[in-house]
């Protein structure tokens, strides 16, 4: 009940420095608050959302994982090298062979974290450097343009034409977005598969006594990041029509900020689908924001730092007081 008092508390102070930002934009910049410019800042958020939401599963499972990124990017070149041995695909075989890369990524994570006993974060970045640097090795560094139509083609969702003659359009990438929340959302409010994920971040050690399997924690944790970092590098390469092997390098970092902002707690156990939403979204519009005043591309740089050490503070001492509190309860009589 603590928990979710707390969940709904960061998700709501969310929403009122989002609402509060927008204000200020609107007001900075005429070209904020247009049906164009929002749409477009779906459109350019749905694949970080992806991300997020599968990296909320690991936080809640009380691991952390920089590696989906490049893992995404891996995913990219395969797929497009599958599908031109089939003869093109669709979006069908194209979901399946991208999830499923994916899933083996994260699964080869899980295994080397649970088989060998090593924190996640050690794993994760040792991949990250195996993943990126087979990817640069085997490609040199070249870009993919000869993709299937289905996968290049626009598919608009939504679209109206505004009295300046732009047109707003809500593509493809927000509905799959918004099928991956639901997803997300289902699996760790709806089944028990995610309320032994909650208590195993919480509590490894109790959850383990309580019969919940460490190691199927971990595979369905780093398996569901795996899946949605298939399912977003898919649709990365379908929003820019092209495979490009650094495209989502250092994409990682921005995503975590934006969990971890969310309400998602570092020490595991703790966070929401809405509040890791809502933290992507603030990310997003402050980063919309600074190019439509025509900041710097290194402020939004400086800003994610801040965001990410605020961030890292705040669940750091939420830590802290966890421990505190427990340390009482122990000691008391």
């Amino acid at each position: 009940m603590l928990r979710r008092l707390k969940t709904q508390t960061t998700e709501m102070v969310l929403l009122a420095v989002i609402v509060a930002i927008c204000l200020v934009l609107s007001l900075a910049s005429d070209r904020f608050f247009t049906l164009v410019n929002l749409f477009d800042l779906a459109n350019a958020s749905a694949v970080n959302i992806i991300f997020a939401v599968g990296l909320l599963v690991v936080l809640i499972a009380g691991g952390i994982d920089i590696s989906f990124a490049v893992a995404a990017s891996v995913v990219q070149y395969l797929t497009a090298l599958a599908l031109a041995q089939i003869g093109g695909g669709g979006w069908v075989s194209g979901l399946l062979i991208a999830g499923s890369i994916g899933i083996v990524l994260g699964a080869f994570n899980a295994f080397l974290i649970h088989r060998f006993r090593i924190i996640s974060i050690v794993v994760t970045i040792a991949t990250f450097n195996i993943y990126f640097g087979l990817l640069m090795f085997f490609t040199r560094g070249v870009s993919i343009y000869d993709l299937p139509d289905w996968w290049t083609g626009k598919v608009i969702l939504f679209e109206r034409q505004m009295a300046d003659g732009n047109w707003a359009e809500l593509r493809l990438p927000v509905l799959v977005m918004a099928l991956c929340v639901f997803a997300t959302w289902a699996l760790i409010r709806h089944t028990t598969t995610g309320r032994q994920l909650y208590a195993f971040g919480d509590n490894p050690e109790g959850a383990r006594r309580f019969g919940i399997s460490v190691a199927a924690m971990q595979f369905i944790a780093f398996g569901w990041l795996g899946l949605m970092a298939g399912i977003g590098g898919l649709v990365q390469a379908h929003y820019a029509q092209e495979v490009v092997p650094n495209a989502l390098y250092g994409r990682e970092l921005d995503v975590l900020a934006a969990v971890v902002l969310g309400g998602a707690r570092l020490g595991g156990g703790r966070g929401s689908v809405l509040g890791c939403v809502l933290g992507v979204l603030l990310v997003a519009i402050v980063q919309n924001g600074l190019n439509l005043l025509g900041a710097s591309p290194y402020a939004f740089r400086m800003i994610i730092g801040v965001i990410i050490l605020v961030a890292i503070t705040l669940s750091n001492a939420q830590i802290g007081k966890l421990f505190a509190t427990r340390s009482e309860g122990r000691a008391a009589p």
